[in-house]
């Protein structure tokens, strides 16, 4: 990327953040040149470990990433959180999405100025709990 489409990405990126970052320009304009230079942003999803969320998990890490397609819904009626963003997942060519978790609460601003369909989701194995139960983190990629 030339160092005009670089300036370019992050001014528009910058201007989309500002009114969410209530009208710090600065900082948006901060935050957009650090995503823009990371070519992106990464995020960890939360909630994962509710209903049958792990069990959707496990099954998605015997895909490639390229297979499976991630998408953010805003959640305006969620009654916790109106500004609530879900992470809904699938498999292309796949029947239907599953709601994996959410975005975390304090960078939805940031997300819903980037906006879109996300273009990978990556599923990390780990341990967890008392009894070192095998549990299945969500972290998705969103392209500034």
């Amino acid at each position: 990327m030339t160092n005009s489409e670089m300036k370019s990405k992050v001014m528009s990126l910058g201007n989309r953040l500002t009114p969410k970052m209530d009208g710090d320009k600065s900082a948006a304009f901060c935050k957009a040149w650090a995503i823009v230079k990371a070519g992106g942003l990464e995020l960890k999803v939360n909630g994962v470990t509710f209903g049958k969320r792990q069990e959707a998990l496990k099954r998605l890490a015997a895909y490639n990433p390229n297979q499976i397609r991630a998408v953010l819904v805003p959640e305006p009626t969620n009654p916790k959180d109106p500004a609530a963003i879900a992470v809904m997942v699938g498999i292309h060519n796949g029947r239907g999405l599953f709601k994996i978790g959410y975005v975390p609460a304090n960078i939805t601003a940031i997300v819903t100025a980037i906006g879109g369909q996300l273009p990978a989701l990556r599923v990390v194995s780990g341990t967890w709990g008392v009894f070192n139960k095998t549990t299945f983190e969500a972290r998705v990629a969103l392209g500034a």
